[in-house]
């Protein structure tokens, strides 16, 4: 990737577009925002493989990201809580406890971040018959 300064912010162009990038969350996207973005998307995409190799129906996941942040220093970023709410079809708390183990073992971005950023999870089953 290639990052071009503006006046206030950070572009880089994508196959979708150009991204702004700025500490000012009027320019852009907030490098935090970024971050957490991946995590929970990563995640998300993580699971939707898991849930579909095993042969589990997956009509809509939802995931709503809490950030806590250091409130001295660099503001960085602690802990990342993911709350998955997943429209499915026959699947157990078991199943789904089992399904977010390896979503956590197999998403890149989790991986990546795992020693430095507490990240949890939770879910919950919609219409689940």
């Amino acid at each position: 990737m290639e990052f071009w300064m503006q006046e206030n912010s950070f572009t880089t162009k994508t196959e979708f577009g150009d991204l702004q990038i700025s500490g000012n969350a009027d320019h852009g996207f907030r490098p935090y925002q970024l971050l957490v973005s991946s995590v929970a998307v990563c995640s998300g995409g993580v699971l939707r493989k898991v849930m579909e190799k095993r042969r589990q129906t997956v009509k809509d996941i939802y995931i709503k990201a809490d950030v806590k942040r250091s409130e001295q220093g660099a503001n960085e970023v602690q802990e990342i809580h993911l709350h998955f709410i997943i429209d499915t079809e026959n699947v157990t708390n078991t199943q789904m406890k089992k399904n977010l183990e390896w979503t956590r073992k197999n998403c890149s971005m989790v991986q990546s971040v795992k020693d430095s950023i507490h990240i949890t999870e939770t879910f919950e089953l919609k219409n689940n018959s």
